[in-house]
């Protein structure tokens, strides 16, 4: 086959591979696409492995994030044009890491080894996304995991995470190839192989590590719709603030009640005494709890956060600590500053919040807290348990607008609930917003674009998953040392 067909499948591969995630969760294309790719590194020359790699990278990113051009040009004041040079700039980025990791395989010989497939592939596209997941501030979505939030896999994210899920797609694809590339051997070992991988994560869906604690709580999250233009603007303020009370009121009958990410458009001083404490007052007396995203300035060394309180506690915060970069700060600010100038950066940064915050309570109970993006990260999430007895993510998607990045957002706190086999309670902007239990699974779930409330029943749970125990590092050292074994001990054998 010439190369510029095995390239152009190679790209097309990838773009099938985003059609894996949510909204469309087509989870076995990710495994077919990465089977693909397999086969065509096995034989292929460094240079070649190197764009076959970068090609699979473009379709995979340039489909799944091409959202990213969204924010920039409605929200950031940029052109379109200027907006999708950058997006494609961060696709090209992204897509150099399975480009890497294709011509390693490549170069060191590994890919024409006989034990490529069900070793050295998956391990090396494992190892390629947690290092997407941390380096340069780190940036995990799409990370293959996500895509079998839905299929038999998804066993395995309570002892392995993410990408334990994910190596687990990997090597369903490895075996597939090893099926299509392989001789006899191959044409029976790999389907038995396939089908203990998948039968033995189907068994593991109907285990549970951790188990119920207390009473159940009526949970409602509050979804205002706030336009982002109108947002932060101060005659909105008040108009805001009613809205999200109103919402409130009509269920006065919960046991709690999460408002999004800066649901409150000022600084907690600014509100304390004429909107906050009156609030908390009126919701103690109905016995309803409150836990919502509000910025915080302290006004002794003029930092900022992005942060969640509890009614509950008066005076206590959780400060986001994985910031955005380039939307909640700028990296290396004193050099970038000038050469992005053109950019719609923020002109002064947020701060991070310590890595280790004591949890708030709510209605009783402690909560792992997360805003946004902090959703995306595991090994944050971990964190916080086992003493949390269940999650909650504030988020503003609003920047997102219509596009794949809610739903996919929405994949990776289902992915956080499973893993820590907790309840996860999701209160967004313009959602979307989700109750989700503690197998994954979407209790509730509001629309996008609609000013409502959706409330469920959550279960605290007591408890801690092998995951919340390890965390990321046994998966991780695991494939680190079957890959450099695969580049030590050399084989002959082809299958």
């Amino acid at each position: 086959m010439p190369k510029v067909w095995k390239g152009l499948i190679a790209l097309l591969c990838g773009a099938l591979v985003a059609l894996g995630f949510a909204p469309f969760s087509w989870y076995p294309l990710p495994v077919l696409a990465l089977a693909v790719l397999a086969v065509l590194l096995r034989s292929a020359e460094s240079r070649d492995a190197l764009l076959w790699g970068w090609l699979f990278g473009i379709g995979q990113f340039g489909v799944g994030v091409s959202w990213v051009y969204i924010s920039i040009y409605l929200y950031g004041d940029a052109g379109l044009a200027l907006s999708i040079a950058v997006m494609l700039l961060l696709v090209m980025f992204l897509a150099a890491y399975p480009a890497v990791m294709a011509w390693l395989l490549a170069r060191t010989g590994i890919a024409s080894r006989g034990w490529f497939f069900v070793a050295a592939f998956p391990a090396a596209w494992t190892l390629s996304e947690w290092l997407r997941s941390w380096l340069l501030t780190g940036f995990p979505w799409l990370n293959l995991g996500y895509s079998q939030i839905e299929s038999p896999l998804l066993g395995y994210a309570p002892i392995m995470g993410v990408y334990g899920v994910g190596w687990a797609t990997a090597l369903s694809a490895g075996l597939l190839g090893w099926f299509a590339g392989g001789g006899k051997q191959a044409r029976i070992a790999a389907p038995v192989a396939l089908a203990l991988l998948w039968l033995a994560g189907l068994g593991l869906n109907h285990y549970h590590w951790t188990g119920p604690v207390g009473n159940t709580l009526t949970s409602t999250l509050v979804q205002g719709n706030i336009p982002q233009d109108l947002k932060w603007k101060p005659e909105q303020q008040e108009v805001t603030l009613e809205r999200y009370v109103e919402l409130t009121r009509r269920h006065l009958d919960s046991d709690l009640v999460i408002w999004p990410e800066t649901a409150i458009p000022a600084f907690y001083d600014q509100l304390e005494s004429s909107f906050i404490d009156p609030l908390r007052e009126e919701l103690r007396q109905h016995g309803v709890a409150l836990v919502t995203g509000i910025p915080v300035l302290d006004r002794s060394q003029w930092d900022y956060f992005n942060s969640i309180i509890s009614l509950d506690q008066p005076g206590r915060f959780y400060y986001k600590v994985h910031l955005v970069p380039f939307g909640e700060y700028l990296p290396l600010r004193d050099w970038l500053a000038s050469v992005l100038s053109f950019l719609p950066v923020p002109q002064a940064d947020f701060s991070s919040g310590e890595s280790r915050q004591p949890l708030l309570e709510a209605a009783g109970y402690p909560i792992g807290s997360s805003i946004c993006y902090e959703i995306a990260f595991g090994e944050q999430i971990i964190s916080t348990l086992p003493e949390a007895a269940f999650l909650v993510n504030v988020s503003n998607d609003a920047w997102f607008g219509d596009s794949l990045a809610p739903h996919q957002h929405l994949e990776m706190a289902r992915m956080r609930a499973r893993e820590t086999e907790r309840y996860v309670l999701r209160a967004t902007n313009t959602g979307i917003s989700a109750i989700i239990d503690a197998d994954g699974a979407l209790l509730v779930r509001s629309r996008q674009f609609e000013s409502e409330t959706v409330s469920g029943d959550v279960q605290p749970r007591a408890g801690a998953t092998p995951y919340v125990l390890w965390g990321n590092w046994p998966v991780v050292i695991a494939c680190l040392a079957v890959f450099l074994l695969a580049g030590r001990f050399r084989t002959t054998s082809s299958s």
